[in-house]
């Protein structure tokens, strides 16, 4: 079975973690060449991106951006967490991310890596990778 099962520790309220090397260590484990990878995370605060590795300003700025646009305390949240703006961040980036599988390689651009978003830690979070022939 191509399902890997990963635990991640966030140390932060928001930020974004790189995950690409676990993801192409599950890749090696299941000797598929050909198909489609799938990250996903069970979380409604913590989902998943693909951006740029090159410039860690991209991911402050990403973190940023989200903050503008879905700010951690607005007047009108009515959820008694206290974490709407999580649920809506990540309804935003989404809990998942599908990459080409060639060769045994991700196909990712070459500025390009995955990241695993947390919206609402630091908290212990775990993720599944499925490695899929086709």
């Amino acid at each position: 079975m191509n399902l890997f099962e990963h635990q991640i520790s966030t140390r932060e309220a928001q930020q974004m973690a790189k995950v690409t090397d676990m993801i192409r260590q599950d890749v090696a484990k299941s000797g598929v060449k050909e198909g489609i990878v799938i990250v996903y995370s069970p979380h409604t605060t913590a989902g998943f991106t693909i951006n740029e590795n090159a410039d860690p300003d991209v991911v402050h700025d990403m973190l940023c951006g989200l903050e503008e646009a879905f700010p951690t305390r607005r007047e009108y949240y009515q959820h008694m967490e206290g974490n709407s703006h999580a649920h809506i961040k990540t309804s935003y980036v989404g809990p998942s991310q599908t990459v080409l599988l060639h060769e045994g390689e991700l196909v990712l651009g070459i500025w390009q890596d995955v990241y695993f978003c947390e919206f609402d830690g630091p908290r212990n979070r775990r993720f599944y990778v499925k490695v899929m022939e086709g």
